[in-house]
């Protein structure tokens, strides 16, 4: 049987314990402390803590006293995500192209059409004009060109009006590597002229209407080809409105090309303007309207030597 004084200390254990674990007040530590003090059983001996079943709240700091209140005593800021990278700058990525590779010179250098004129004719009826029509129909052409011929974020561009003309290089080319980057939109058709004749076939690869020409197999084979192979060995394009990047490599009569890394085409050329002719020895590289939106950059050649080879 419990003595009165027995019971009385156990009550008054049980009601300081059941207080402490109620209060969530600033000053609740020190009271858990005085009362651990005077009532050791209301207390756990090995650490000093409220036996509980759930964890408390961590109590406040001491208080200084006369400490004035400042801004950096206010909770901390909800923590914010890190804002994303900025997107890449078109500006420098432009400034990065028309810059050509070791051994190669820059046909466009990014900011005008220096180093380019109109189409005349072909060379075949250019050849035949006499030098004062020549001069005046080469500066009409001229004239039309840069109506049509823009640059624009370092692209050489088309607007797609036929009555525009293809872009030409003001200087002819015997045997060469040409590097040329092309984009065009859907069902778009051109061409890279080598020598000024027809034609690397650039075209819309998806665009069905087309398949009865062979669009369907892919560009960069010489499409104006008779007798010589005129479709490429794989289909290599990417979509439209994408970037495609051609290799050509002209040595005499022989072409190869190469669309994106990958090898199209190596056969001969024809003469589209003298079927009874091998392809001309030297002549100019244009750049083919066909009658809608064009892109070019990054438009290098290396001029090769007569006795270049393949290998």
């Amino acid at each position: 049987m419990l003595r009165p004084f027995s019971l009385l200390k156990m009550t008054l254990s049980l009601a300081c314990a059941a207080l402490l674990l109620a209060d969530t007040s600033a000053d609740a530590g020190r009271r858990r402390r005085r009362c651990c003090n005077e009532q050791p059983s209301c207390c756990d001996n090995s650490n000093q803590t409220v036996v509980s079943a759930e964890e408390g709240p961590a109590p406040a700091p001491e208080p200084v006293a006369d400490a004035p209140y400042e801004e950096a005593d206010a909770p901390p800021p909800a923590a914010t995500e890190e804002p994303e990278a900025p997107a890449p700058d078109e500006a420098a990525d432009a400034e990065q192209n028309n810059v050509p590779p070791e051994g190669f010179t820059a046909l466009f250098n990014g900011e005008d059409l220096t180093g380019w004129k109109g189409l005349v004719g072909n060379p075949k009826s250019r050849a035949e004009m006499p030098p004062e029509e020549l001069e005046a129909a080469q500066k009409a052409a001229d004239d039309n060109m840069r109506q049509h011929w823009s640059v624009q974020d370092g692209m050489l561009v088309f607007d797609g009006d036929n009555a525009g003309g293809s872009l030409c290089t003001a200087k002819d080319y015997a045997n060469f590597e040409l590097m040329v980057d092309w984009k065009i939109k859907e069902a778009g058709d051109s061409g890279i002229y080598l020598r000024g004749s027809p034609q690397v076939q650039i075209w819309d690869t998806e665009h069905e209407p087309s398949f009865v020409n062979g669009a369907d197999k892919g560009s960069g084979s010489l499409w104006n080809n008779q007798t010589h192979e005129r479709f490429p060995k794989v289909k290599a394009d990417k979509p439209v409105e994408e970037w495609n990047s051609f290799h050509i490599k002209m040595i005499g009569e022989r072409v190869q090309v190469s669309l994106n890394g990958t090898l199209v085409f190596d056969d001969i050329m024809e003469n589209y303007w003298e079927r009874d002719k091998p392809i001309y020895a030297t002549g100019q590289i244009e750049l083919q309207n066909h009658g809608n939106t064009l892109y070019f950059r990054n438009v290098y050649v290396k001029e090769l030597p007569e006795d270049a080879s393949f290998e």
